[in-house]
């Protein structure tokens, strides 16, 4: 369990600096993608073990990755141009 706990964290801070290196114009403050990350794998990593039962670290893992994508992509915000829709309400 420490294992995944601490290569979840990794993983979880690994991601983080990706999105924040590509998409820091679209995100939020540095402090808040660097918390999300690893807490978004440490908690994807706690329900897939729960799910899953102990003895699959890999699965483990890629559970951990996926949620934590998942909340660093909730915090993404729009592009700064607008689309325009083709016929005005």
């Amino acid at each position: 369990m420490l294992m995944e706990a601490l290569g979840s964290v990794l993983l979880g801070l690994a991601l983080a600096w990706a999105a924040d290196r590509h998409l820091s114009d679209r995100l939020p403050a540095r402090r808040v993608v660097f918390v999300s990350g690893p807490l978004g794998a440490l908690f994807g990593a706690y329900v897939t073990h729960a799910a899953l039962g102990p003895g699959h670290l890999p699965a483990t893992l890629v559970g951990a990755v996926m949620i934590a994508a998942v909340l660093l992509s909730l915090l993404i915000r729009p592009s700064g141009r607008r689309l325009r829709r083709a016929f005005p309400l």
